[in-house]
């Protein structure tokens, strides 16, 4: 092994210490620097909101299988803390114990109030009493012990990765495999096509203005542009639709609990330094009634409110699948790294979003992959611009994707493939945090019920569902693969106008002068 390359390692294995380092602190520290509302329960320092019950994760599937999940995480490069599923095994272990001794001293305690209720004499209702009060801190101490065994148990459990699909390729990026391909032959690199420059010459971007206004990687779309961002959100759109979604309109501020939920750090602790991925909202309150208010965030993503959409419900099973569109605007605290990829419209910190979320049965998710698979491929089919659909390796999964794939677009500007859609069966892995259950039988009512509702069902007939997200449009780099393929040039090389494709023309409003619809 070469010099470079142990070093290389080295280092590798260093920062991977680092960042577990980082992660078994946030399970394992109080939190010393924000005060919760009081609608909010702390586990393993991670707020989460009494509005919704805590998440409720399969332990004992987690126990049952320690060896895989050990080597799930590890190839999905989960920054899990050392022995994290091993104590996972030995709380719930624990949990088990105390949940049992607590049972039958809570028992113990009623057949003592059953003898003081029917005692004759004094001395032996003193007795009782005596024995009572006993129990009642016997009790105490149990409840409190559970307590603070569940927060610990379920604070280690929640870093733990969804499942991987067994077709899922192994390692980073670079080891995705190509499934199919769409579209013409794409055009030769040429940094003559480099959405920038050709914007800037048609006037469709200002992104001096943006960084004036707002800062780097901010920007405002102009003219054609302007109306470019409505016509493919509206051509998105109006596929989804004719393939069974429902349109929806979803919040760009949710609280840092749902967000948490569906699988999105509001923070990454593991990163080195620790880093925000989202805007957090800042109450601006006086501090005495700050702890009333949860934390807000903007959303990333319109998946992240379109699965609260669903939250603490019961659905019948005869009603699903649930299918819903959702516009948003998402906000990324972070744009990027240095390079290419922060260049322009590429990786912007707000861009407008459409959504395709999906709420089955377990049986049903890896189907309903497939269906928005073909949903998108129609989408990016007409745009005329050459595309590929890639399955994703486990590096690429995240926390909650139990298989993904992804979509690239040819920029030939930027001289490359780049990232234009994604679509992730999460399984039951949000649906747990989030209590998204279904009815097995046949409801005589057609709509979802509150989770809390009472009901006849035990929870063995309740089920979680599977969810499944996956983008539709998101707009800023469908820009960047229509103008980078369809600028157009005179015969001294000169940028001239821009041909766009004649599916986005019925949903065209306003001045074309720079377009040519073909």
């Amino acid at each position: 092994m070469s010099s470079s390359l142990s070093s290389t390692l080295v280092a590798s294995a260093a920062r991977c210490s680092t960042r577990r380092a980082r992660l078994s602190r946030l399970f394992t520290e109080g939190s010393k620097s924000r005060s919760y509302s009081k609608n909010e329960a702390v586990v393993g320092n991670i707020p989460f909101t009494n509005v919704l019950p805590k998440p409720r994760l399969d332990y004992r599937a987690i126990t049952e299988s320690v060896v895989y999940k050990s080597h799930n995480a590890f190839n999905r490069k989960a920054p899990l803390p050392v022995g994290a599923l091993q104590s996972v095994a030995r709380l719930y272990a624990e949990q088990k114990d105390v949940s049992s001794t607590l049972n039958t001293k809570r028992n113990e305690r009623s057949t003592i109030g059953e003898r003081i209720r029917r005692s004759k004499g004094s001395e032996e209702k003193q007795r009782a009493l005596e024995e009572a009060k006993a129990l009642k801190t016997e009790v105490g101490e149990l409840e409190a012990k559970l307590e603070e065994v569940e927060e610990r148990l379920l604070g280690l459990a929640l870093a733990i990765p969804n499942d991987t699909h067994p077709a899922s390729p192994l390692g980073p990026e670079e080891a995705a495999v190509v499934l199919s391909t769409h579209g013409p032959e794409p055009k030769p690199a040429d940094p003559k096509r480099d959405h920038v420059d050709v914007g800037r010459i048609l006037g469709l971007f200002d992104f001096e203005a943006g960084a004036l206004v707002t800062g780097s990687s901010w920007y405002y779309l102009l003219g054609e542009a302007a109306l470019l961002e409505m016509a493919l959100t509206n051509y998105a759109m109006s596929i989804a639709i004719k393939h069974g979604f429902k349109p929806t309109m979803t919040p760009d501020v949710v609280r840092a609990d749902i967000a948490l939920r569906c699988g999105f750090q509001p923070r990454d602790q593991s990163a080195d330094p620790p880093v925000s991925q989202m805007y957090h909202i800042s109450q601006h309150l006086p501090s005495e009634s700050s702890h009333n208010h949860p934390e807000l965030v903007l959303t990333g993503t319109a998946e992240i409110p379109l699965g609260g959409l669903f939250a603490n419900q019961i659905v019948p099973a005869s009603a699903l699948p649930l299918k819903v569109v959702g516009l948003g605007r998402s906000f990324r605290a972070e744009a990027g790294a240095r390079g290419a990829d922060t260049r322009g419209l590429y990786r912007v910190h707000q861009f407008s979003k459409l959504e395709l979320f999906v709420v089955c049965t377990e049986e049903a998710s890896e189907a309903a992959m497939e269906e928005m698979r073909c949903v998108q491929e129609e989408i990016f089919s007409g745009l005329g611009f050459p595309f590929r659909v890639l399955d994703m390796p486990t590096e690429e999964l995240g926390a909650s994707a139990f298989r993904k794939y992804d979509m690239e677009a040819w920029m030939p500007g930027r001289g490359s493939w780049g990232e234009i859609s994604s679509t992730s069966n999460c399984t039951d892995y949000q649906a747990r945090r989030l209590h998204i259950r279904y009815r097995r039988h046949t409801s005589p009512s057609p709509n979802p019920t509150p989770a809390d509702s009472p009901t006849p069902t035990s929870h063995s007939s309740l089920p979680f569902a599977h969810t499944l997200n996956g983008t539709a449009a998101a707009i800023p780099r469908l820009i960047v693969a229509l103008v980078e393929n369809g600028a157009r040039f005179d015969g001294e090389g000169k940028v001239v106008g821009l041909e766009l494709p004649v599916a986005l023309k019925p949903f065209w409003i306003g001045a074309d002068k720079v377009i040519q619809w073909i």
